[in-house]
């Protein structure tokens, strides 16, 4: 993985989340537990937090940003991502919330100072505007994102079936890795010994 330190604030990831190794998290950036950051995913926290909760997955491609204090925005954003949240390949989260079990379709933009509820579903390729809420409890697709129907109970057990079918994946991923590690040092051992055998018969 990419941990770049800015200001003198270096990523934090907890001890049982995955992050890729081609992933990058810039900054303020804090990864919790059982979560997932996946394959050139880019969440770059310099001018503002990025906190993501636990059980949730950030698939590949996916770029999280905060929006900076300015003129326009004397406060800016942070991104706030809680638990068993599915942000989708290649969505766009800039400087907003998105609260406990929802489901950010691929591609979806999120944009500054929204706040996407608990529970909520939001289809591929859709746009949340700036500033908007979208309510507990239902789909929302289109550009700009609005109310196409109330969930379902497939679509809130596929919601945390998302989550944890991650959690799992990443602990696959992380197993091989280790288990990479242990082959190598092994392999390393065993070439240190003929070493030292050669060095003995000379």
């Amino acid at each position: 993985m990419s941990l770049r330190i800015f200001d003198s604030k270096q990523p934090y990831v907890a001890m049982g989340a995955y992050v890729d190794h081609s992933a990058l998290l810039v900054g303020d950036v804090e990864i919790g537990e059982d979560s997932s950051v996946w394959p050139m995913a880019v969440l770059r926290g310099d001018l503002q937090p990025i906190r993501i909760g636990n059980c949730t997955n950030i698939q590949d491609g996916a770029i999280l940003h905060i929006t900076h204090p300015s003129p326009f925005n004397q406060q800016g954003h942070k991104v706030n991502i809680g638990n068993e949240v599915t942000i989708g390949h290649g969505a766009i989260i800039h400087g907003c919330t998105i609260k406990d079990r929802c489901l950010i379709g691929i591609g979806a933009i999120i944009m500054d100072g929204a706040v996407i509820e608990s529970d909520v579903i939001v289809g591929a390729g859709s746009l949340v505007p700036s500033n908007t809420v979208l309510k507990s409890g239902y789909v929302y697709i289109g550009s700009p994102a609005q109310q196409a129907r109330p969930l379902t109970d497939e679509d809130r057990q596929f919601i945390q079936y998302s989550a944890q079918n991650y959690v799992k994946l990443k602990n696959q991923y992380m197993a091989e890795i280790q288990a990479k590690i242990a082959r190598e040092r092994l392999e390393a051992r065993e070439r240190d010994r003929d070493r030292e055998k050669e060095r003995e018969r000379a």
